[in-house]
């Protein structure tokens, strides 16, 4: 089943029209990481009371690392994980598979926000990265890990006030002493062959690329190998104290627990003041048909990095192993009230849009087709990156606010909770970017509203260069949207 029944609708098309969309035409509306035979059995659902030291609520990479951490300090602890539907079946099993080391989405977002301890979150990032790794490698985790590094763009479809950005990035990260490279145009191009770049940073040893369903499964194998007992197809429905400790309620049983950790991402939060620093929004992937050794000597690549260029709505790409490229972002959409369900995982005009921005990219791939169309909702909140809290007298945790780059970071918040929940300090527990909240965003409707004209602001200054008074405004209150 393709997506041509709803392209079929968009009226006039000129032939390079007819090209990008037809390059979508036949694409399988689902996400290429779950077509693997590696998939695991579903475990089983929740039918009775369980009691426990430790219920993680949520099944994705920050509930699993959270499990993870939590046995490996302490093998004794019992831990049980519940999931509402299937290990890794939202944002952890769907995204783009890249791993940053960066905790703060970002350096530049980090030396804003917390200059005096960027230092130590890169240092943080990096130490979590390699700890990821090393749990790949302990757990013989198959997922295609690859430490390739990442390469920040910087193209002529925007502004020249981004390639200034871009050498501010690069000048602040060799002040912090990274291994990173300026990429001329030349350059550039030699690495990936595009004729839209004019610059590039690569960061050489800070990002990985991986399979992000087969890491989520393998992470369930490696929980469960330590004795975690998983349960799936079992929603936490609400949580309230029980004496010393806390009661799990989902529909078919309870579990009671000393100790909780929530890790539910985008979904709604158990503890209602989650909600009002998180919104859901959705981002929307693609994958191309394997390329041919032609089709990839044209575009060069020979270093497989991940890629992704710099403005406001950003691309992000890479190839996977069997050298198809992927191919997602720009658009994050925020739905009112933040509804979240399946029906908003199909959008064929971000679709659409992001064929024809993957065309002008690699015109040279003119003919290539798509085989396999996605999205995916995920957590924004407004500093753009985790936070944490606890509530309950601290028998409860929660880390939630990824807001797309969740893949390394989620390890870190998972390790965080189990900190938080253990009354360990530590020198992430120490930080202000642990201990402080992002703004909250406002209430209905002037959350809806003020995402819409913040999209609509951050649309214009990738088209004009110039940042008007309404991004001024959430500069100087450090808000932010962002995916």
């Amino acid at each position: 089943m393709g997506v041509t029944g709803t392209l079929a609708a968009m009226s006039v098309r000129d032939d390079h029209t007819e090209a990008f969309l037809d390059a979508i035409a036949d694409a399988d509306p689902y996400p290429y990481w779950y077509d693997d035979r590696d998939e695991p059995d579903s475990n089983p659902t929740l039918v009775r009371t369980e009691s426990c030291d430790l219920c993680v609520v949520g099944g994705g990479y920050t509930g699993l690392w959270t499990a993870i951490v939590a046995k490996e300090r302490d093998p004794k602890r019992d831990v049980v994980l519940i999931e509402a539907h299937e290990i890794g079946s939202a944002a952890s099993g769907r995204n783009g598979g890249f791993m940053e080391s960066s905790l703060t989405h970002g350096v530049m977002n980090g030396h804003q926000r917390w200059p005096e301890e960027l230092a130590t979150l890169e240092e943080l990032g990096l130490n979590n990265l390699n700890e990821i790794e090393a749990a790949i490698q302990r757990y013989r985790i198959d997922c295609d890990y690859e430490r390739t590094g990442v390469i920040d763009v910087a193209t002529t479809d925007h502004p020249p006030s981004y390639v200034e950005e871009l050498r501010e990035e690069y000048q602040l990260l060799r002040n912090l002493n990274q291994r990173v490279e300026w990429l001329d145009e030349a350059a550039m191009r030699a690495q990936v062959n595009s004729p839209t770049y004019v610059g590039g940073v690569w960061r050489k040893d800070r990002a990985a690329l991986v399979d992000p369903a087969r890491l989520a499964w393998g992470l369930k194998s490696a929980a469960m190998s330590l004795g975690v007992r998983i349960y799936e197809d079992t929603k936490a429905t609400s949580i309230e104290k029980d004496g010393v400790g806390v009661l799990v309620t989902t529909p078919l049983g309870r579990v009671r627990a000393g100790k909780v950790a929530l890790a539910t991402n985008a979904f709604k939060p158990l503890l209602r003041r989650i909600g009002h620093y998180v919104a859901p929004v959705y981002d929307y992937c693609m994958v191309t048909e394997p390329l041919s050794n032609a089709q990839r000597a044209s575009i060069g690549w020979a270093n497989r990095q991940g890629l992704s260029d710099i403005p406001n709505q950003f691309h992000y790409y890479r190839l996977t192993e069997d050298n198809r490229v992927l191919w997602g972002g720009y658009d994050v959409v925020y739905f009112w009230r933040g509804k979240v369900n399946t029906e908003l995982e199909s959008r064929p005009a971000t679709w659409a849009k992001l064929s024809k921005h993957f065309f002008t990219t690699f015109p040279q791939l003119e003919g290539v087709k798509f085989s396999h169309v996605w999205g995916g909702v995920i957590d924004t909140c407004s500093r753009f990156s985790v936070f944490w809290g606890q509530a309950m007298q601290g028998r409860v945790a929660y880390a939630v606010g990824y807001t797309g780059l969740g893949v390394a970071s989620s390890r870190f918040g998972g390790e965080v909770m189990v900190d938080l929940l253990d009354g360990r300090r530590s020198t992430a527990t120490l930080t202000r970017f642990v201990k402080d909240k992002p703004l909250p965003f406002p209430p209905e409707p002037f959350r809806f509203a003020g995402i819409q004209a913040t999209r609509w602001s951050l649309d214009r200054e990738d088209r004009t260069g110039r940042r008007n008074a309404w991004l001024r405004t959430l500069d100087r209150m450090g808000l932010g949207f962002d995916s």
